[in-house]
């Protein structure tokens, strides 16, 4: 089965114009195209873009992803790279979610601030309570 760009822009939540970039950059080498020059993306190419977004997502950028593809096409030759590459990402997916749960404590911490000095109206009362005042699961490591 072959699905239009629209269908694939609609299916995987990408814009159109991302999946004719990715396209230009080559990153779809197989695909192939109507009569009428219109894009036909086929299973593998769905199955490759699910990998790029989730490439892209960890802030590999598509000059990378392009590797990866070109190692891909490369066959058995290129698993070790692919291997290390995949560990890589894994790593710096880990470094963000890291800095993300520290954004996600300060976050609470603030909801927190701001709820208890809005139930006491002030802000006054809220710096009495610090540090010590501080729920459990809200404090902030200083």
């Amino acid at each position: 089965m072959s699905y239009s760009i629209g269908q694939v822009a609609d299916m995987l939540d990408i814009n159109i114009s991302t999946l004719r970039y990715y396209d230009k950059e080559g990153l779809f080498p197989a695909m192939t195209r109507s009569e009428g020059g219109m894009r036909k993306f086929s299973e593998a190419e769905i199955d490759a873009l699910k990998v790029i977004e989730c490439l892209k997502a960890t802030g590999m950028s598509i000059k990378d992803i392009k590797q990866f593809m070109d190692w891909c096409k490369q066959g058995d030759a290129t698993l070790q790279l692919r291997r290390d590459m995949f560990y890589n990402r894994m790593e710096a997916v880990q470094k963000q979610f890291e800095a993300l749960q520290k954004t996600m404590a300060m976050i609470k911490y603030k909801c927190w601030y701001y709820d208890t000095a809005l139930e006491a109206g002030s802000e006054k009362s809220v710096r009495q309570m610090l540090p010590d005042g501080v729920p459990e699961g809200i404090r902030m490591d200083r």
